[in-house]
């Protein structure tokens, strides 16, 4: 906390040297709440003037009174006090020599009836598929937002993504071909609003909305594609059963996915595409006919590339992915055809995360319990090879560690499937040197 500058003279240490002097700010000029100087005074409905960044966090804080006279304030509007600001920007260049720098003007935040007049202009707009004036508005609540994390709540608490979301919906209803630049503008807008609350997620999930997002993905640039792969991703956070089923159906949407992954042509892209996989392999309602479409895609060896050599949250998504395409028969077919995938797994295990480890012990359980086929011969063919790439002892460090009961159990079991086929064998890789804490 600044309460003053210090005015240096000579550092000399004569007997006739001036002390150093140390400049006070009048006591007016500072906010009450903070103490420091203020730079964007404004006076509340007691008629107490405070920093506005200081009262803000008062009032966000949860606090409903006003700090110096301890009255419940029943109107939160701050009106600026333009001129304390100018007294305290005189008195800032009166005092340049001795090291204050003159605060800057600050910019009067957005009001809330402004935002309301703004949205009810885009969705005027929108009604009229006038793709240019509504065009102009979107940019004009861009250049609002990017003025400051003030005006960005406020837009965001007043109603914009929902009003936003609906106005894509609309134009991405009329045509996406004729409609892209304004439908451009809305996504990346919407890109700094989420979460979305629901009337948006509505809107942005309607099936004319997706196909436009799916669209985008394949047309469109770098930028253009990270930022509808990041709007898919937090659309399909919500769990909502009816966007991933609407976007399984769109021709291509798997394919693309996969190809991200595959290509991996910037880290937000292959991280978003895993995750929306993800989202689409837990869903309840099309969960095997989705794993299915994805397995004869090819993700499964996709997956264990990732998993090779990628970071830790990657690991943890591709995973998390493999364990539920494991699932299904023909997941653990392609999984035990791979010959990377029992040494991915096992060489997973402890190395990257607490989660991380949950999955590869269900994948593995999965495909040494199930097998390949219903075969009893199948079966331990991918038994003995996990023992072959120290499986047991790493099980055994698992249960050491501590793991949940979920994991503790399948390990367990997969200790009771193991035994049988340790006596002739001696395992090869138990791949413990680079093993450096628990989880």
């Amino acid at each position: 906390m600044v309460l003053g500058w210090r005015r240096r003279k000579s550092s000399s240490h004569h007997k006739n040297s001036r002390p150093k002097v140390e400049l006070e700010i009048p006591n007016h000029f500072r906010c009450p709440i903070s103490l420091d100087l203020m730079k964007d005074p404004v006076t509340l409905s007691t008629g107490i003037t405070y920093d506005r960044d200081s009262v803000e966090k008062w009032f966000d804080d949860g606090n409903y009174t006003c700090p110096v006279t301890n009255q419940i304030v029943k109107n939160f509007d701050m009106i600026p006090n333009h001129s304390l600001r100018m007294m305290i920007q005189d008195w800032c260049v009166a005092n340049r020599q001795h090291g204050v720098e003159r605060i800057p003007t600050p910019r009067t935040p957005i009001s809330p009836m402004e935002v309301s007049d703004l949205l009810f202009q885009v969705k005027a707009s929108s009604k009229r598929f006038d793709q240019y004036g509504c065009l102009e508005l979107v940019q004009k609540i861009e250049r609002l937002g990017a003025e400051s994390e003030r005006n960005k709540k406020i837009i965001v608490d007043n109603g914009a993504p929902g009003a936003l979301a609906s106005a894509f919906d609309a134009f991405a209803n009329d045509s996406v071909e004729r409609n892209v630049l304004v439908l451009e503008e809305i996504l990346s807008a919407l890109n700094w609003m989420f979460p979305l609350q629901l009337e948006a997620q509505k809107s942005l999930g309607s099936q004319a909305s997706l196909n436009c997002i799916v669209w985008f993905l394949k047309h469109q640039d770098l930028q253009g594609k990270e930022k509808s792969i990041v709007a898919l991703k937090e659309l399909l956070s919500f769990g909502d059963e009816n966007h991933v089923k609407a976007l399984s159906e769109i021709e291509g949407a798997n394919e693309l996915l996969v190809e991200f992954i595959n290509k991996r042509i910037s880290p937000k892209i292959t991280k978003a595409s895993l995750r929306i996989v993800w989202y689409m392999c837990s869903s309840n309602s099309s969960s095997e006919k989705v794993k299915l479409a994805f397995v004869e895609l090819g993700l499964v060896s996709s997956l264990l590339d990732i998993l090779i050599d990628s970071e830790k949250s990657m690991c943890e998504k591709a995973l998390a992915i493999l364990d539920s395409l494991c699932s299904i028969e023909e997941g653990r077919v392609k999984a035990c055809g791979n010959d990377l995938t029992i040494p991915v797994l096992v060489k997973k295990l402890l190395r990257v995360s607490a989660l991380s480890t949950g999955y590869s012990v269900s994948a593995m359980w999965k495909l040494c319990k199930f097998g390949e086929k219903k075969d009893d011969d199948d079966e331990g063919r991918v038994l003995v090879e996990a023992l072959q790439v120290g499986a047991f002892q790493k099980l055994l460090l698992v249960l050491q560690v501590g793991c949940t009961e979920e994991t503790k159990e399948r390990a367990t079991e997969l200790l009771k499937l193991l035994n049988p086929y340790r006596a002739d064998l001696e395992c090869i890789d138990s791949d413990f040197k680079n093993l450096k804490r628990s989880f």
